[in-house]
């Protein structure tokens, strides 16, 4: 990429949108409630010709330091010192607000090159805001639609002058000059497919894609930041600040890792609002792309319905599930705590047997090493194969000790198994009259695989197949 923009200004003038405009696809959560971006993102974005970083922020607000918009308010200065072109974002249909003026006077003392952007300007009496935002001294503001893309090629030329042509058509990065579909409709970040790939062999060159999910308040941004090492994410004592799924890029011992902190997941039922119902879709989309997914448990209050709702549908799902028992530094007696926890988690979610199990402390940072140990495990087993030869040895012996049951009064024959995928891993089991056979023995084969090739605690598929036979429907005719 060649620079950094950042898109800063009120609640509500349209940052988001011209975010997910730039971006080509609808990362960002857009609604008309002011204040529904909290974090900031950043992604590769295109316009024309121009190739860069575009960072989507929080509205501008006037609040202390510790309340919840004076810590959005950091994370936006945060932005603006690390971008190198602001695009400081009015609303031309309300025209400027004091705000708009307090916020102007920050952007120009922070010395960068600033593109005075004028959204909404397709309005009835948007006019009047463009003149008005020549009070502001930033220069021409350039009069835009983010919603339906007007204005582009003045905003492509604004860019270009406020930063030269040398600056702004830098030669891009190897591998960074890929076409951005702007009709594909997405929620959330841009992940390829990780079912599309067959990996024969465990790759640790890749990227790792590791979901943080868990109930509102359970801790799952500042374990990330904790993680990290630095307060990328906004946290605080409020129940569900986070609202996009934001992925942040991190390096564990030469390890790259690609972290997704998701919204809090409330039951269903108290869910009302319509905002809140898109940060879960946000959420469920980030699990259903990952390759981990970090459950993180308040080990004060762990293993309610919610906690197990949100477990099956990782495991529904086929991702690695990783527990982390979150507040760990709160308990009085963790000794004791922990074997009560660790027997829970092996009576309440049997469908995973063995799962990795880590207590940690996002505050203090104790466990975190543990927690990436359990990880790089986990994923190492969701990755794993087996080869025929040794799953059919396997199942001689257990048809040997413990064969398929009499279903009315004929016997079920298993003839060989195979591997047919991995991610989760999946077999094929070749057997007469699939139809038949019990869950109870398919949960026998499940087990006895597991505890066999030592794949503790991801999901394992098991599909039933039969030989068709050619003789089938052929009624033979007799004189």
């Amino acid at each position: 990429m060649t620079f950094k923009v950042a898109i800063i200004g009120r609640p509500n003038v349209g940052k988001s949108t011209l975010f997910n405009r730039l971006v080509g696809r609808k990362l960002a959560l857009v609604d008309d409630t002011p204040g529904v971006t909290r974090d900031r993102r950043v992604h590769a974005a295109k316009l024309y010709d121009l190739h860069f970083d575009v960072i989507d922020t929080a509205g501008f607000e006037d609040a202390g330091a510790s309340t919840l918009p004076g810590r959005m308010r950091a994370q936006t200065e945060i932005a603006i010192h690390e971008a190198d072109l602001i695009f400081f974002t009015i609303d031309a249909k309300s025209g400027l607000l004091p705000d708009d003026r307090t916020f102007a006077e920050i952007v120009r003392k922070s010395g960068k090159p600033v593109v005075l952007v004028a959204n909404k300007a397709e309005a009835k009496g948007a006019q009047g805001g463009m003149l008005e935002a020549w009070e502001l001294g930033l220069g021409e503001p350039i009069p835009v639609s983010a919603e339906h893309g007007q204005g582009m090629p003045d905003l492509r030329d604004a860019v270009i002058a406020a930063l030269g042509e040398a600056r702004a058509f830098g030669e891009d990065e190897e591998g960074e000059d890929d076409e951005i579909a702007a009709t594909e409709v997405l929620i959330g970040e841009d992940i390829a497919d990780p079912d599309a790939e067959d990996a024969h062999t465990y790759d640790d060159t890749k990227p790792m894609r590791i979901a943080v999910v868990g109930r509102p308040n359970a801790g799952k941004s500042t374990l990330i930041n904790a993680l990290i090492g630095e307060e990328r994410l906004l946290t605080g004592p409020e129940a569900g600040i986070t609202r996009d799924s934001i992925s942040v890029d991190w390096d564990w011992h030469g390890r790259r890792l690609k972290l997704f902190d998701t919204a809090g997941m409330r039951r269903k039922a108290r869910i009302h609002e319509k905002l809140e119902v898109m940060s879960v879709q946000d959420g469920l989309r980030a699990i259903r792309f990952a390759e981990i997914v970090v459950i993180v448990l308040d080990a004060t209050i762990p293993f309610e319905k919610q906690d197990l709702q949100i477990a099956d549908l990782i495991i529904r799902e086929g991702r690695a599930p990783v527990i982390a028992f979150n507040k760990w530094d709160l308990i009085d007696h963790p000794q004791e705590l922990l074997a009560e926890l660790r027997e829970k988690t092996e009576r309440l979610l049997p469908q995973v047997r063995g799962i990795q199990a880590v207590p940690v402390s996002a505050e203090t940072g104790r466990g975190l090493d543990k927690l990436m140990d359990a990880v790089l495990r986990t994923h190492k087993v969701w990755n794993s194969r087996v080869s025929t030869g040794k799953l059919n040895r396997w199942l001689e012996a257990i048809l040997a000790h413990h064969p398929p049951p009499a279903v009315a009064g004929r016997r079920l024959k298993v003839k060989y198994v195979t591997q047919a995928k991995t991610r989760p891993p999946g077999f094929v089991v070749q057997c007469s009259r699939p139809e038949a056979m019990p869950q109870s023995y398919v949960r026998y084969l499940t087990n006895s695989l597991r505890e066999a090739f030592d794949m503790p605690g991801v999901p394992i598929r098991i599909a039933l197949r039969t030989s068709d036979n050619p003789f089938a429907g052929r009624a033979k005719k007799r004189n």
